[in-house]
């Protein structure tokens, strides 16, 4: 049975920039998605996975998600502290999310050299990686996709890779594993390939961004090669790992990776709150007849 596992890793890093101008001044990963920044999805579905201690790797101009994340004194005393109003709740929700620590990346150097930084702080421990611009949603009443990964930990005390089937043409953008199946949506890694040809792919199973590591990974990512502009790719890292799993969560996920990517998570998660729903879909019955907009 592997370690209690009670730290995530998040990247927040990056640019942004397939999503300028809107990103020329704050980060992608505080984009709105309905009423909430996309990074706080993904620190709800860690602290919702009973996870208590976060580390969030940032850059230049990220300043907002730390102050996200911060008491905001001026903007709590103007609601009473016993009132329901879902501005109070709001500021409950965030004041209960466990102390959050941030690391800077100084350098673009890539998701390996990210994930490198956090080595001191997790000591040794197993660690889960949620990747800032991709949230997942569990089915009602289930487990998120992060417990999910921790049960699979807990079973055989190996990485864990959380992967999907994707559509044919989709396969030259994920890394794709070679997996031998060990159980219902589960695999044994033999090999991980980034972005192959759809011919070369050894699967359709492309890794999503959520992973659970153990320590085995930074010894990996210290002895893997800078490759395309000088960034250590994680990827490579995995392929070196003595053992690890591919696992098909049951989760809907959104990556907010592009602007099409937004818009779709921004639709589908208002649609499934109870308060939109209705005016939503009345928009859509004025605004689109047969596929085109009148």
């Amino acid at each position: 049975m592997g370690k209690q596992v009670r730290k995530v890793v998040i990247p927040a890093a990056g640019l942004g920039t397939r999503f300028l101008p809107i990103t020329k001044a704050q980060p992608k990963e505080m984009l709105p998605v309905v009423d909430k920044p996309v990074i706080q999805y993904v620190v709800e579905e860690a602290v919702a996975s009973g996870i208590d201690d976060i580390i969030i790797i940032t850059g230049r101009n990220k300043r907002a998600i730390e102050d996200h994340f911060d008491r905001c004194i001026e903007l709590e005393s103007k609601f009473p502290t016993n009132s329901n109003s879902e501005a109070t709740n709001a500021f409950v929700d965030l004041t209960d999310i466990p102390n959050i620590h941030y690391i800077r990346q100084r350098q673009p150097r890539g998701l390996g050299d990210a994930i490198l930084l956090t080595e001191k702080h997790c000591n040794d421990e197993p660690f889960v990686v949620l990747l800032g611009d991709t949230i997942t949603i569990a089915p009602d009443n289930e487990k998120t996709c992060t417990s999910q990964m921790i049960d699979a930990y807990q079973k055989y005390g190996q990485s864990v890779i959380a992967v999907e089937p994707v559509p044919d043409i989709k396969i030259p953008d994920y890394g794709i594993i070679d997996g031998e199946q060990l159980e219902e949506r589960l695999y044994q890694i033999k090999n991980i390939v980034e972005k192959p040809a759809i011919d070369d792919a050894p699967s359709n199973l492309g890794a999503i961004g959520c992973y659970l590591f153990t320590s085995e990974i930074y010894e990996q990512l210290k002895v893997t090669t800078p490759g395309k502009g000088g960034e250590i790719q994680l990827t490579d890292a995995i392929k070196k790992l003595s053992r690890s799993l591919g696992m098909v969560t049951n989760c809907r996920r959104y990556d907010i990776g592009d602007k099409i990517g937004w818009m779709k998570a921004f639709f589908e998660l208002a649609l499934a709150r109870e308060e939109f729903h209705d005016d939503l879909m009345c928009i859509l019955q004025e605004k689109v007849c047969n596929g085109k907009i009148k």
